[in-house]
């Protein structure tokens, strides 16, 4: 008997070690969406509203409460059935934000004014779909918010006063840059290139992970919540399953943005805010060497592929 409740009494034990090793591993995560309603090539055997219907039917599958979509209305001129996605993404709930007309950097824009109004031209796109909801979050075209300088503060304070709040990153896995070899790939039937690329991106994926939570220890002394940055595209629809089940053995836990923006680190002062990763910008600012943290493999030359 004493044997028997010696034995119960360790697996309890162990089960609790175990317990407390998830839920110290376990952090909060915000899921973010650009380029919406299209973003980069497609295979012609999917629409846009498949690839909006893909992303959301992954989240659910995996708890996410809510993901800001960041629209580009140009892609509405460009491409006419466009606009289904932005009513699948409306219809699940989703909100969605500005992340610029033609999608603009801050620091290539001819002049600060030609930025601003392609901000605005976003905005009666916004008014449609959000129906009486705030879209005031806006996401930096690729995370380019003008560096450090009068153009930056000016483009902020502007933002501000019009009642924006910006959307920061902390962890993404360049799914853009398979966008157009994915499609490329699927044209020509290349098979074997396609489950290279995911192979080579899944790598990438739980290096980031490591990665991410190595450089979060080492600026911050903590895992801080995190931004996750995908993107509205047919690559990014195809792996999402696998990256959020990657994500999901890291300690992931959906959260909804401003739940992660509450956090201290994210009201930490930069002369770049915005501008860039946002625990990369924060070593910077405070000087912090970020060398011998995890590597993440590079991408490779993707433009070779299925040429």
């Amino acid at each position: 008997m004493e044997t028997v409740l010696k034995s119960s009494l360790l697996l309890c034990a162990l089960a609790l070690a175990g317990t407390s090793a998830l839920a110290a591993d376990r952090f909060d995560v915000a899921v973010t969406v650009d380029d919406l309603p299209s973003h980069g090539s497609k295979p012609a055997d999917i629409t846009r509203a498949e690839i909006a219907r893909s992303h959301i039917a992954t989240f659910r599958a995996h708890g996410v409460p809510e993901a800001w979509g960041f629209i580009n209305a140009v892609a509405l001129d460009k491409e006419a059935d466009s606009g289904s996605a932005l009513d699948v993404w409306r219809k699940a709930g989703y909100p969605l934000g500005n992340h610029g007309y033609t999608h603009m950097g801050l620091s290539q824009a001819a002049s600060l004014e030609a930025w601003e109004e392609d901000v605005r031209k976003n905005e009666p796109v916004l008014e449609k779909y959000m129906a009486g909801k705030d879209w005031h979050v806006l996401r930096y075209p690729f995370l380019d918010a003008g560096g450090k300088g009068a153009r930056h503060d000016d483009a902020l304070a502007w933002l501000t006063a019009r009642g924006y709040r910006v959307a920061d990153v902390t962890l993404g896995f360049d799914d853009w840059a398979y966008t157009e070899t994915y499609a490329r790939c699927v044209a020509k039937g290349d098979k074997a290139a396609i489950e290279g690329m995911k192979a080579s991106y899944y790598r990438r994926v739980d290096q980031q992970l490591a990665r991410t939570k190595a450089m979060s220890q080492r600026v911050y002394g903590r895992m801080i919540p995190q931004v996750l940055l995908t993107h509205m595209g047919a690559w990014s629809a195809a792996t999402l399953p696998e990256v959020m089940k990657r994500m999901d053995a890291a300690g992931a836990h959906y959260v909804t943005l401003d739940q992660v923006q509450a956090d201290a680190a994210y009201r930490m002062p930069s002369p770049r805010a915005g501008d860039g990763a946002m625990i990369e910008r924060r070593a910077q600012d405070a000087g912090i060497d970020l060398a011998g943290l995890p590597a993440v493999e590079p991408v490779g030359n993707l433009d070779a592929l299925c040429r």
